[in-house]
């Protein structure tokens, strides 16, 4: 960044340069009238430029924005990253694999210890374990499958889908190419299988409104990447996805407003729960006009229980549907067809519409213990909903992030304070700005009730346009986030 300002020091002179009141081409009366402005200290900038970082290690590799960041599940130091090779529209898409336990912890300091001087603190470069290639252009999505980590998937603007082998220990880590798969032309995001009875299973959307389910085996040399499901339902580009948290459900949103709830494993099926389609236990478009989203829809999450999910999209707009709840049905007799058929028009009721905030919904997330459901929006804001009062509006964070948008929301699922549990939420956004709020402030009617802002970290380059933070990570705990930065740097954080 360049100085606020240029000045030889040979040319310093003792006495300030004056210049004749007929040459200046606008003079200011003072506030005495005589022409005299008082001036202060505050009334001019600094020469000097303090940039503020909080981070206490960095990873700058990248030669462009980092789009895509993830963390390996069993050993969170793990943080792969994904971007570009460059600026152009040409670029490759690049890749890398850090360890952050590198990253030396600082001190706790005084309040009265300069900030200042702290920001200065040296930080630690990380090196790259393991570099990710072979995409043409940029890498948009990444995530390591679920339970234990046993591969990484990159998916990029190319279509590509390739697939890391990872053998990892308290010791180290080892990545190995496995394979490579094409099936669409642009991957726009990536959702590992939570069920520990469809392991190494990975769903991606795509551009083309289509979603596909792949389950990886390194034992077939000849077909390491399965195809489990695909699906075309969607008539826009397919914007988001999530798991129930079973995962036996599949949840998909796409610019042309359309809700799809995939029955991936035939779990709703064997129930008769299935739409007549025969793939979804819910689709819902702007065809039935109480869900309708003018603009389309980008962001969706699911409730801890799976009873509930919510789809954000344009204006503001958030919609609250009800989901079959296949793996927690109590231990009963077996039930009645008309006790199924009250089941079946049940999911995919529309339990609210919610229109608090004023652009895009970008992020959503539920509280993984207390009834809490938040949203980040274009608009700068978050909004705090409760699911347990009909999700009435509990809190408005209007200047969240300065203005910016709002990138993502996620809460802090195992906080070190037991009575901090499912309180705490994380935020970033193009302000460059990570925040951590404290949700437990008294609700108001209006949401106006207050959120302790815990504790910001700056770094990043800020103000929307190359600047600000595209991503983060905070493994369970939140005692370290790793951020994926559009100015094309990776930092550590330390709460």
């Amino acid at each position: 960044m360049p100085p606020s300002s240029h000045r030889n020091p040979e040319e310093d002179d003792s006495e300030p340069e004056m210049i004749d009141e007929d040459d200046a081409q606008e003079v200011l009366e003072g506030e005495d009238g005589d022409g005299d402005i008082p001036m202060g200290s505050d009334d001019e900038g600094s020469d000097e430029l303090v940039l503020h970082n909080d981070s206490i290690a960095y990873f700058d590799a990248h030669n462009d924005s980092v789009f895509a960041i993830a963390q390996h599940p069993l050993f969170p130091n793990l943080v792969a990253t994904g971007g570009s090779e460059g600026d152009a529209d040409d670029a490759p898409g690049k890749g890398y694999v850090v360890d952050t336990s590198a990253a030396a912890s600082r001190p706790v300091l005084p309040p009265s210890y300069n900030a200042a001087a702290d920001s200065r603190q040296e930080n630690t470069a990380l090196q790259p374990l393991f570099a990710i290639d072979g995409h043409t252009d940029s890498i948009n999505a990444l995530a390591f499958t679920l339970p234990r980590g046993d591969f990484l998937v990159s998916g990029g603007m190319d279509g590509r889908l390739r697939v890391y082998a990872v053998a990892a220990s308290a010791s180290g880590a080892r990545f190995k190419f496995l394979a490579e798969s094409q099936e669409t032309e642009e991957v726009n995001w990536l959702a590992p299988c939570p069920s520990p009875d469809h392991p190494n299973t990975v769903a991606l959307g795509a551009s083309d409104g289509s979603v596909w389910v792949f389950t990886l085996d390194p034992a077939d040399a000849a077909n390491p990447i399965q195809i489990v499901q695909s699906y075309f339902l969607h008539t826009g580009p397919c914007t988001a996805g999530t798991w129930t948290p079973d995962g036996l459900l599949l949840a998909t949103v796409s610019e042309d407003s359309s809700l799809h709830v995939f029955d991936v494993w035939g779990a709703a099926a064997a129930k008769s729960l299935v739409t007549d389609n025969g793939q979804t236990v819910v689709s819902l478009t702007d065809v039935d006009q109480r869900f309708a989203v003018d603009g389309g829809l980008y962001s969706v999450a699911v409730s801890p229980s799976g009873g509930l999910l919510a789809a954000g999209g344009a204006l503001g707009a958030i919609r609250i549907v009800s989901l079959p709840r296949l793996s927690q049905q109590p231990q009963q007799q077996q039930t009645s067809s008309r006790q199924q058929q009250s089941q079946q028009q049940a999911a995919g009721t529309i339990l609210a519409s919610l229109a608090v905030q004023s652009d895009s919904i970008e992020s959503l997330a539920f509280s993984p213990t207390t009834p809490l459901l938040a949203a980040g929006s274009v608009d700068g804001s978050i909004a705090v909903y409760d699911p347990a009062r009909s999700f009435a509006l509990r809190k408005h964070l209007k200047g969240a992030h300065e203005g910016e948008s709002v990138v993502k929301v996620d809460f802090v699922r195992n906080p070190p304070t037991a009575a901090e549990q499912g309180w705490l939420l994380t935020s970033c956004g193009l302000d460059g700005v990570v925040r951590r709020w404290d949700l437990r402030g008294a609700a108001t009617a209006a949401g106006g009730g207050a959120a302790a802002l815990v504790r910001e970290w700056r770094g990043h380059r800020g103000g929307g346009e190359g600047g600000g933070v595209l991503g983060f990570v905070q493994g369970e705990t939140g005692e370290r986030l790793v951020t994926a930065g559009d100015d094309g740097v990776v930092l550590v954080f330390e709460a």
